[in-house]
Order: structure tokens, then C-alpha cells, then sequence
């Protein structure tokens, strides 16, 4: 099969649309598929295509949140050499400009079209709110018209990652039309502990200034708000004031890194909080190893694919309780929930105390995660591609069928018409 896959998140940006579509690239190519990548350059002029990799990068334009840039919604100069793919299917994951480049291009060379949501926008509306309720409100109806209007009229096939973004779709946006859920998989072999030079990892950990002696709780995102990175901090504080050897390791970068800085020296725990900032896609499973365990407060999750990764490393997590990690923490076996600071702070201080029962739950960790294997991933998107193309089809014949028929209706009409006016 010949798979289009159109994203504005790719590496070497990172987040978790970038490494999900990564991920499916590569669980799919090995499975014997073709498949390229349109996205968003760094270059506002400069086209760029990478033949070997099969990656097409169209300029792109800042937008001032975050790393994330807007192309044309048309962009001319690549439309000949799509054409050349000779696509089979092509899979959206976003519904910005690259989206509608998307839309558009199947539309074009009727080609079917799969989308898979991958944000949980509603959760994102302050930026544009600046917390003014009543147009946050505005705001969060506008994100619901346009999610159900890309899903319901563009999609042959529509994808979640999730329950939680399923009964978005079902509950709140009253979407009646099918959901695919595919959760993302993830290359769990490079985080096993088998897989991992340990010596880097120690390396690690002395150069953050750990000691032997210390519990490394462990956070890997962005630093935004939607993280809930304040509810961490405060969580420290007050371990603090009965034990200095547990650590909170902050690894990611964001809009909000210098905030929260200032905010652990406010709160004065910036000598039990390490931020690490931005790490490299490759290292990431080395300083996942130099944790106790994993912890996030964050309530805006569509899957949260650090879990995971967390798990695949062997190490007990730790999570507010949200529908978005329900399906990969059980409480009590592989890691805890927890709801409010104190419950959080009580939690990560019996972990850092109770060896026997953080061996116990890594020891279930990894068994955890075999479903979101990468060879589950591909083939359960195989079959969602396989019933786009089914159904593209049908509306295909369905077409033809209507349009015979109107100029058949229509032809005889005219030619009676015509033999009546000769006369």
C-alpha cells in the first residue's frame, strides 16, 4: 500500500503527534508499505523533499505558540509530485493547513482520506481566551463546530487514540458517525533496560547532581500550563518539609520553563526540582532510567505516550487520576493515582521508602504495554486504511451510478425535445 501521511508535527519537532506519526511511519514500512510524509518546513521559502526518507517539507510560517508553524493551504510547487506517489490512502493528523492540504488533494485525485484526532483542543482554548470565560465558552463551541465538520465531511475513515476522546465525540459533541479507536504504539525495545547503557545514565545522574540516595521522581513534556506543572511543584514543597532526598526531574522545554523556574525558587524547593530542558529524541530513553519513577498532573492528554514510554523503562507511574491513563495504569499493580497534592506527596513519600513495593510494580510494568506494540499499531490502522478504501469506493460506484442514470433520464429527454421541435 501507498500511504500519504500529512502532519504539521515531525521531527525533529517533538511532541506527541510528532512521535506517533513517526512511529506509524516506521510500524507500517516494516510491515511492506510505501510511505511518505507531507509536513511543515523550517524555511519560509524553501522546499524541500528527501527522496530516501520519503519526506516532503513545504515552507512554513510561525504562528507564535510554541514551535508550531502554518503553511499555504494549496501549496502548487508539490502537487505533481504527490501526483507521482500514486497514493493508496492518505492519513491526516491535523486539522490545520497541512489538514486541509490533505482534504484538498484527496478531493482532487479522489484519494481516500483517513484522519486521526490527536488533540484535545477544548483544553487549549486559554491561549486564545486570555481566561475571559465567556469567550473561552465562544471559543470551545468553535473548536466542537470545527472538529465535527473536518471528521464529518472530509474523513472516510475517522481514527481516536483514545476512550476519552471517543466519548468526546460521542457525549459532549454528540458525533454520530463511526470512531476508530486505535491507541498509538510505541518502539518499546529502546527504553527495556536491557537495551540501555547504564554507564550514560549514571553519567546522567551525576551531572544533574543526584546522589545515590536520592528518589528521582520523573516529568518528560512540554512546560506549558495544560501540564499542570505548578500542581508538581506544590507537591514538592510539601515533601520538603520532612524529606530532601526525593528529587522531581523535569525534562522537556515550553512557553513556561523560566515561569516555573521562578516559581521553585518562590516556593523554595528549586534545590529538590532539577529542570533538564529540551533532551534529544534519541536519549530519551537514558534519562528515563535515571528515575525511581514517573509522575504528570496533566489533565489534557489524548493518550499521554510518556506513560507508556515510562512503563516500557520499567518504572512505576504515578498520575492524576484522568480517563486518559485508565487504560494503561492499574492502580495498585503497575503504578497509583492520585487526586490532590496531599494524596500525591503521601504516595511519592511511601514509594521512596518502600523498596519492596516499587520493585514489585516495575516488576508488572512492562508486561503492562504489549498492547500498544508497534505491530498492534500498524495493523490495526491497516484495517481502518482498508475500510476508508472500501467505503471511498462505495461512494465512488455510488456516483457513477447517479450520474449514469441522471444523463441517461436526461439524454432521452433531450432527444425526444429535439425530434419534436424538427417537426
Amino acid at each position: 500500500m501507498r500511504i500519504g501521511m500529512f502532519t504539521d508535527s515531525y521531527p525533529p519537532f517533538i511532541n506527541g503527534v510528532s512521535t506517533s506519526v513517526e512511529t506509524l511511519k516506521m510500524a507500517l514500512e516494516e510491515k511492506g508499505h510505501t510511505v511518505y510524509v507531507v509536513t511543515v518546513g523550517q524555511n519560509s521559502t524553501t522546499y524541500q523533499y528527501d527522496e530516501e526518507k520519503r519526506i516532503l517539507k513545504v515552507p512554513g510560517i510561525p504562528i507564535g505558540i510554541y514551535d508550531y508553524r502554518i503553511t499555504s493551504i494549496y501549496p502548487l510547487k508539490v502537487i505533481n509530485q504527490i501526483r507521482d506517489w500514486n497514493l493508496d490512502v492518505i492519513h491526516s493528523h491535523t486539522e490545520s493547513t497541512i489538514g486541509l492540504f490533505a482534504r484538498l488533494i484527496s478531493k482532487q485525485f479522489s484519494i481516500p482520506l483517513v484522519h486521526t484526532y490527536h488533540t484535545m483542543y477544548k483544553d487549549y482554548t486559554y491561549y486564545l481566551s486570555r481566561n475571559h470565560k465567556l469567550f473561552d465558552l465562544g471559543c470551545k463551541k468553535v473548536v466542537e463546530y470545527l472538529s465535527k465538520f473536518y471528521c464529518d465531511n472530509t474523513a472516510d475513515a475517522f481514527i481516536v487514540p483514545t476512550i476519552k476522546t471517543y466519548r468526546m465525540f460521542r457525549e459532549e459533541y454528540h458525533y454520530d458517525k463511526d470512531i476508530y479507536i486505535v491507541p498509538t504504539g510505541i518502539d518499546a525495545k529502546r527504553f527495556y533496560k536491557e537495551n540501555v547503557d547504564l554507564k550514560k545514565v549514571g553519567k546522567i545522574r551525576k551531572s544533574y547532581g543526584f546522589r545515590k540516595k536520592d528518589f528521582v521522581v520523573l516529568f518528560v513534556g512540554r512546560l506549558a500550563q495544560e501540564k499542570n506543572i505548578d500542581f508538581l511543584l506544590r507537591v514538592m514543597q510539601k515533601i520538603k518539609k520532612y524529606y530532601s532526598n526525593i528529587k522531581l526531574f523535569i525534562v522537556g522545554d515550553g512557553p513556561d520553563r523560566e515561569k516555573y523556574e521562578a516559581d521553585s525558587k518562590v516556593l523554595d524547593v528549586e534545590d529538590v526540582v532539577v529542570f533538564a530542558g529540551r533532551v534529544d529524541w534519541h536519549d530519551m530513553p537514558l534519562y528515563y532510567h535515571t528515575a525511581d519513577c514517573f509522575i504528570t498532573a496533566s489533565i489534557t492528554e489524548t493518550q499521554g505516550l510518556t506513560v507508556i514510554e515510562a512503563l516500557a523503562a520499567d518504572l512505576p507511574v504515578t498520575c492524576i487520576k484522568d480517563e486518559a491513563f485508565e487504560t494503561m495504569v492499574e492502580d495498585g499493580v503497575n503504578g497509583y493515582f492520585f487526586e490532590t497534592e496531599e494524596e500525591c506527596a503521601s504516595l511519592l513519600k511511601d514509594l521512596a521508602f518502600s523498596p519492596s513495593k516499587v520493585k514489585t510494580l516495575k516488576s508488572k510494568a512492562r508486561e503492562s504495554i504489549k498492547k500498544y506494540s508497534l505491530e498492534q499499531f500498524a495493523t490495526s490502522v491497516e484495517e481502518v486504511y482498508q475500510k476508508a478504501i472500501e467505503k471511498h469506493q462505495s461512494k465512488k460506484d455510488l456516483s457513477t451510478f447517479v450520474t449514469s442514470t441522471f444523463k441517461k433520464f436526461f439524454g432521452r429527454k433531450e432527444k425526444k425535445n429535439d425530434t419534436s421541435f424538427k417537426s
